[in-house]
């Protein structure tokens, strides 16, 4: 697709509170937003979370290989999954991502292509930031009374058993509690935590630990399904995963793995959820546009919440239009391509 124009907007939202993993504490995230323009003024956007916390190309180095781009006349989506354009995966989904939504866009300005109907909902789980299991719990019963019926916990920081203790208690025995550790547990902790965590019905525990190695060690030892997330970047890894029983399930962020059929073949492989990277209204459209397609494949895990409600975190958006949050479920905007549309003083306001 021949391009006129690239135009690169880094930017941060900030949160509510403090998010708070055993990954470390943020007061904003830092996105960037990437706009390809055809030969007609048509635009499609995309979105960048660079995944700095975790040892990913921080943020100047996915500015600069998005600014690149602006050297081709033409993009293709072919290219930019090949070894032909060095892109780090969160600039490869910014990329793939802005132009899924050009070709949506202009199909609908050529031939007005509408979709048959509304956009489907996806369910989300809340996502509890890792504090005193007080406020763990008081937390976790405001989601709750909002119509969201699986939490997720952040655990690796404080008191693993206590919190998740505490939100059972307060939201009862019903919802569904799924853990997500960023890694930091050794084998033997894991071990014991999820020992500790049998008793109250835990849906699936998150990257427990660094390896699939480890996790293949630890699914031995525990009836909580694991589900990987920093060790399944790819379809290799999660051929891999599946080749020596790590991982039941496996969460899939688009800037992880570098955009949407990215996600799309590794949930092939093993069935999947999507998660935020703590997206921007960009990226959450991109990966809730992914999980319905997982849906209509059947090819996610029976019943499974997507992490998909991480808006609420933050105090402000860069959208005038976007997704919508109503009674954990996620409404996609019914536009053409993303359906998004950015809200230029808010994103001036916002812009690094």
């Amino acid at each position: 697709m021949r391009i006129a124009s690239v135009e690169v907007v880094p930017y941060a939202l900030p949160f509510r509170e403090p998010y708070v993993t055993a990954r470390g504490r943020l007061e904003q995230r830092e996105m960037v937003l990437l706009r390809l323009r055809d030969d007609e003024g048509l635009m499609g956007i995309g979105e960048a979370v660079p995944l700095s916390l975790r040892g990913g190309t921080a943020l100047v180095g996915v500015v600069e290989e998005l600014k690149a781009l602006e050297a081709r006349d033409s993009l293709e989506e072919a290219t930019l999954r090949s070894t032909a354009v060095t892109l780090s995966p969160p600039a490869r989904c910014a990329a793939l991502t802005a132009l899924l939504d050009l070709r949506g866009r202009r199909a609908s300005a050529e031939h007005g292509n509408t979709p048959p109907g509304p956009p489907q909902p996806v369910r989300c789980n809340a996502t509890l930031v890792a504090d005193e299991p007080s406020a763990v719990a008081a937390d976790a019963l405001r989601w709750a009374e909002d119509g969201f019926s699986t939490f997720k916990l952040k655990l690796g920081v404080g008191d693993d058993v206590g919190q998740v203790r505490a939100v059972r208690d307060a939201v009862g025995a019903e919802p569904r509690i799924r853990v997500d550790v960023n890694g930091v547990w050794d084998l033997e902790t894991a071990k014991e935590r999820l020992a500790a965590l049998e008793p109250f019905d835990i849906e699936l525990a998150e990257q427990p630990v660094t390896t699939l190695e480890e996790a293949a060690v630890l699914a031995e030892s525990t009836s909580i399904s694991i589900a990987a997330d920093e060790s399944v970047e790819s379809r290799a890894d999660a051929e891999r995963a599946v080749a020596i029983n790590a991982c039941e399930l496996a969460g899939l962020k688009l800037s992880k793995v570098g955009g949407p059929e990215e996600a799309i073949e590794i949930a092939e492989v093993i069935p999947s959820y999507l998660s935020s990277a703590l997206d921007g209204p960009v990226g959450i459209a991109a990966a809730a546009q992914v999980a319905q397609t997982l849906s209509e494949a059947s090819s996610g895990g029976p019943g499974l919440a997507h992490g998909l409600a991480t808006d609420r975190l933050f105090a402000s958006t860069i959208a005038t239009v976007e997704c919508e949050l109503k009674g954990g479920m996620l409404y996609p905007p019914e536009g053409p391509g993303l359906g998004v549309e950015i809200d230029e003083d808010a994103l001036q306001a916002h812009r690094l």
